[in-house]
């Protein structure tokens, strides 16, 4: 690293050093944890934008570097974690966002497989959800499918449009939903309200 280089995780300046960590960022054979806690100045947007002291991070293959060892932990903060050091981040919604629907198969074991701006795919199924919150004062929705560990990706709004026109009626408990079947579970994404 040049002199008045910004600080970036250790995975991004060490060749190969993705390699010394499993895929949940410990190390090989044991638990450890980093060695040092440190202030990356990394901040991800909303609309899945990731910046580094202010400026977009503008190369792909590093972004995508960086999700690898993205952690959130149960008290709903983000850290990168690589086996030597870790640092918080700052995430303005979800660090991840469903940039891209394809569907396979019909009915309820039809199968809708996300791709994210990271270029991760995912299949939403029980073991990851499609869930919609709306905003209290506007009642605008906010959908998004559970990617891994915690880590969702909000859906975009063209692909949340996809996701409405593949959608069915359906009661469940006594309440007619409105929603997606994928791999046999059904996603509500908004409630029927009775005629008066």
């Amino acid at each position: 690293m040049t002199k008045g280089s910004p600080k970036l995780p250790g995975l991004a300046k060490r060749p190969g050093a993705a390699a010394c960590g499993n895929a949940r960022g410990g190390r090989e054979g044991g638990t450890a944890a980093p060695e040092a806690e440190v202030d990356f100045g990394i901040r991800i947007t909303r609309d899945g934008t990731w910046l580094h002291q202010g400026s977009p991070i503008s190369r792909k293959p590093l972004m995508r570097l960086f999700s690898t060892v993205l952690r959130r932990d149960e008290a709903g903060d983000y850290w990168l974690v690589t086996p030597a050091e870790r640092g918080r981040i700052e995430v303005e919604d979800a660090p991840f966002t469903a940039v891209e629907l394809a569907v396979s198969g019909a009915g309820r074991e039809q199968a809708l497989t996300f791709r994210t701006n990271a270029d991760d795919f995912v299949a939403a199924d029980a073991d990851h959800p499609i869930r919609v919150d709306h905003d209290p004062a506007s009642g605008e929705p906010s959908p998004y499918v559970l990617v891994r560990d915690r880590l969702e990706a909000l859906i975009l709004r063209p692909v949340y449009y996809q996701l409405v026109e593949l959608g069915v009626e359906e009661k469940v408990g006594g309440d007619h939903l409105y929603g997606v079947w994928s791999k046999g579970s059904f996603f509500p994404l908004g409630r029927i309200e009775a005629a008066a």
